[in-house]
């Protein structure tokens, strides 16, 4: 039966209307795809797809709580922006799970287990994006891969950036090309409008965050953060306008969250993770360990004096000390400072040094300016002699750039100086970002405001161990004792703690041997250092107050401790483990340095006193009746 046309014409009103509402409404309920990344028993990595706009973000939670907020992906190329307008395509996922050992670091065995995702996207145009996302129990990574750079050309730069929490705290140092500047607290929001090292740590909801990169090569260009006025976002800036990209496939180093407690954060192994496996197969003449430094020793006269260098060797031989480091000097022509004697190679007394530290058990190391290292040539005139005449090591300075090129450089230099078992102290630098794990024979890096340096704080001091020597080696030359710019000047216990709270494959120790005599308690204390560490562990602090860090070598805990601000007597717990351990500790007297030793069980805290901007240096061995002391 028909209806009436009223009838009619008032359904045809109602279907039109309803039409309209669904068209209009459709959108705006849409939803954006949403995917999950996680480890068991870590935090979680978010992903989104914004509809309409097609642009990604990443956030990370932690038990709930927020650590990154949402924060832009992509990346964007001469011929694709592959930063919006994205469109799904699909995950695959797989566990990581190695098992590797290091030279030198935190811990020398490490087991890795993640969670990764795969997400590939496209654009418009059929550009395709992948997009790698790990999570372990101690971080959230990502990183990105053009499948085929011939249909993106250079790279231009990226979206990446890490938005910040309400209320989150900051502990940033400002940028500069040899990652040499002071680290300060800010709120993050409030922070200055500036370049900030990639190295910085925050404070969230959700715990502690450090954000770092991994995997860093000449493939790609070294990156900043960057920080706009009153924004809670930071966002990422390449060294290079443009990333020369020469075909086939390009992935980008890791953009890493180094996340949870600070103790979590700080014993974290996480970029060494994320970096590629060990490219050195025989690594037994790898040997870490103390060297006796002769630039803040001896400075310029030592650089060019064999029996100055022949003095250092017999000292670091009585002190049980493996290596003495030659610095500037040692190749310049006589009569012209930083000029190289063309004839350095039949005129330098570096074999006469060598044959008399052999005799002692003492290796020897030597500096280089990165300028005679340039080229491929350079290389082959300087790094055969130094294997032949014996030396063990190089510290290469002078770098001060993170640029592509000088990227590519590194990628050069690294397996010439394995190669020729040469040990590497790379000055003037780039920061590990987990060169230590693919090169093993790099022992330590600088890039870090450190002893020489005549501007210094003890608020750094307090915060290095939270940011840059959680990504690797850190080579700072403790020891010092003799310069009166120290910020803990009046705390030689603190500077002595320096040389545990710090680590570095091979531990510069840049005092002279007259003030090394002059404290008889802090030489015993080096004499006992050991030449790397099996186990790390945080036992108090806060960045820009104090820190306490505790490092096994064996049965032996060694403990070091520093402070900013006025003298306290600060407690530390014993978290070393169960039984009687006997302590001893050395802090500042009023006649000097004093060791006290007392039995302790592991889990108690100690009381110790610590004067103004000063510290405190230990050792734990485990304690029997009889047993006095921990000295091996």
């Amino acid at each position: 039966m028909a209806l009436p046309h009223r009838i009619r014409t008032l359904a045809l009103v109602l279907c039109g209307a309803l039409a309209a509402v669904l068209l209009v409404s459709t959108p705006a309920q849409a939803k954006s795809p949403t995917w999950t990344v996680r480890n068991h028993d870590g935090p979680t990595a978010r992903i989104a797809l914004a509809p309409g706009t097609g642009t990604l973000t990443l956030a990370v939670e932690r038990d709930g709580k927020t650590v990154i907020q949402p924060s832009p992906l992509g990346i964007r190329t001469e011929r694709a922006d592959l930063s919006s307008r994205l469109t799904y395509l699909g995950r695959s996922d797989r566990t990581v799970s190695e098992y590797y050992r290091t030279a030198a670091g935190k811990d020398r065995t490490r087991h890795v287990q993640m969670r990764e995702a795969l997400f590939r996207f496209r654009t418009a145009d059929g550009v395709r994006l992948e997009l790698a996302v790990r999570a372990s129990r101690d971080g959230v990574a990502y990183r990105y891969s053009l499948p085929d750079t011939g249909d993106t050309g250079n790279v231009l730069g990226e979206a990446s950036a890490f938005t910040l929490p309400d209320g989150a705290d900051a502990w940033l140092g400002k940028y500069r090309r040899d990652n040499e500047n002071l680290f300060a607290h800010h709120a993050a929001t409030s922070a200055p409008a500036d370049e900030y090292m990639m190295q910085a740590l925050f404070r969230t909801p959700g715990g502690y965050a450090l954000i770092a990169e991994s995997d860093l090569t000449g493939s790609y260009s070294a990156a900043r953060l960057t920080h706009a006025a009153n924004s809670p976002t930071y966002g990422v800036r390449l060294w290079d306008e443009q990333v020369q990209v020469t075909g086939g496939r390009l992935s980008t180093p890791w953009r890493a969250v180094v996340t949870g407690s600070l103790a979590a954060v700080t014993e974290s192994t996480f970029t060494d993770d994320l970096a590629p496996a060990s490219r050195v197969r025989d690594t037994s003449w790898i040997e870490p360990g103390p060297a006796l430094w002769t630039w803040l020793a001896g400075g310029r006269p030592a650089g060019q004096s064999l029996s100055m260098q022949k003095g250092y060797v017999d000292y670091a031989a009585e002190r049980g000390w493996p290596y003495t480091v030659v610095d500037a000097g040692w190749y310049f022509d006589p009569a012209q400072w930083d000029v190289t004697d063309p004839d350095w190679q039949q005129n330098s007394w570096i074999p006469e040094l060598v044959r008399h530290a052999r005799t002692k058990n003492v290796g020897i190391q030597v500096w280089i300016h990165h300028r005679d290292l340039d080229t491929a040539e350079e290389r082959e005139q300087w790094l055969p002699t130094l294997e032949k005449w014996g030396v063990k090591g190089v510290k290469i300075d002078f770098m001060d750039s993170e640029a592509q090129e000088r990227l590519r450089w590194y990628d050069a230099i690294l397996p010439a100086t394995a190669e020729h078992h040469l040990l590497v102290n790379f000055h003037g630098s780039t920061i590990p970002k987990g060169i230590q794990r693919t090169w093993p024979h790099v022992m330590t890096l600088e890039g870090v405001n450190g002893e020489e340096k005549r501007v210094n704080t003890a608020e750094h001091l307090t915060i290095l161990p939270f940011t840059r020597n959680v990504i690797g080696s850190m080579d700072f030359t403790p020891g010092a004792f003799h310069r009166p710019t120290r910020p803990n000047a009046a705390s030689d216990a603190g500077e002595l703690g320096l040389s545990v709270l710090y680590e570095s494959g091979i531990q510069n120790l840049a005092g002279t041997p007259e003030s090394y005599d002059a404290r008889p308690e802090a030489r015993r204390f080096l004499e006992q250092l050991p030449a790397a560490w099996d186990e790390t562990r945080l036992l108090a602090g806060e960045p820009g107050s104090g820190a306490v860090v505790a490092r096994r070598a064996g049965a032996r805990w060694f403990i070091g401790g520093t402070y900013a601000g006025a003298a306290r007597t600060t407690a530390v717990p014993l978290r070393i483990g169960r039984g009687s351990w006997l302590v001893e500790t050395v802090t500042d007297g009023p006649a000097g340095l004093l060791r006290t030793a007392k039995v302790a069980r592991g889990g108690a805290t100690l009381e110790i006193g610590v004067v103004a901007d000063g510290g405190f240096a230990a050792t734990a061995c485990p304690w029997h009746p009889g047993r006095t002391a921990c000295d091996r």
